[in-house]
């Protein structure tokens, strides 16, 4: 459990630096072509080497995960923003009409590929990373759904909140009181795993050119521009490549860590 949890922060601490890092300095400007430097290898002047337009890919990168981050977390948190409260409405619900409607459109959302949605919609409004963060936002949603309204109903069945109704306590409050709060574990470790998935939307939709748009740099993007130069300068591909699968198996290692440190039931078997 605890190597699991130190190397996922290892890895996604460092792509977050990255990008915190970027916002003030990166070593040279991402926007600025040097075309006689072209296609580099890594040197001491360029620690990663350059791409076609001679731009320093560390600093591509460093931009790079700002851009993939920023989609990917916004998207988990429009999801459990909205995906939550229909969750916990609909366990308290149970077996109303309330809770039939919630579920079907769930069930609706997930019949269609995550990635197909997304492209439906960024190929339909248009391609920006806003339109990428609405995508993968609306895909999230019944995933927080899901896992807020299964949390629930396990604990909608305990004395302590059988007798908040005895107490007079209407379901909504219960829900924020009682419910929301011991099922926070369950949503922290399934926010880990959707924001990595949510920064492999984004590489997707940028690749197929329906992310972010040139001049943002984007990890996806660097992939889709360096396929045709994979045997001549493969460092070009190699580097975005490597960023987005450590940046995604920190993530998923930090959850595994995650729900064996926040799961008692775990807690013993890990320790």
């Amino acid at each position: 459990m605890k190597f699991s949890l130190w190397i996922g922060a290892l890895l996604s601490g460092g792509a977050v630096l990255a990008a915190l890092i970027s916002l003030v300095w990166t070593p040279y400007d991402v926007t600025a072509l040097d075309i006689a430097h072209k296609l580099q290898s890594p040197s001491a002047a360029h620690w990663l080497g350059t791409d076609h337009f001679g731009r320093d890919i560390a600093s591509m990168l460093m931009a790079g995960a700002r851009t993939s981050l920023a989609v990917a977390l916004v998207a988990v948190v429009i999801g459990a923003g909205l995906g939550v409260p229909l969750g916990l409405a609909a366990a308290a619900m149970r077996g109303r009409w309330i809770d039939e409607l919630i579920m079907r459109a769930n069930d609706l959302i997930f019949a269609f590929p995550a990635l197909v949605i997304a492209i439906l919609i960024t190929a339909t409004f248009g391609p920006s990373a806003t339109n990428a963060i609405i995508a993968i936002g609306i895909f999230n949603i019944p995933v927080f759904a899901r896992v807020a309204r299964a949390g629930a109903l396990s604990l909608w069945q305990l004395d302590y909140i059988r007798a908040a109704q005895v107490s007079g306590k209407g379901r909504a409050r219960i829900s924020a009181e009682h419910i929301a709060p011991n099922i926070a574990n369950l949503l922290i470790v399934q926010g880990t795993i959707q924001f990595s998935l949510g920064i492999l939307a984004e590489a997707g939709l940028s690749y197929v050119g329906l992310g972010a748009q040139p001049p943002t740099p984007s990890w996806g993007r660097m992939l889709a521009e360096a396929q045709t130069m994979v045997t001549i300068a493969p460092h070009v591909a190699i580097m975005p490549g490597l960023a987005i699968v450590l940046t995604v198996l920190g993530l998923n290692l930090l959850g595994d860590g995650l729900r064996d440190a926040l799961d008692p039931r775990l807690k013993g078997r890990s320790a």
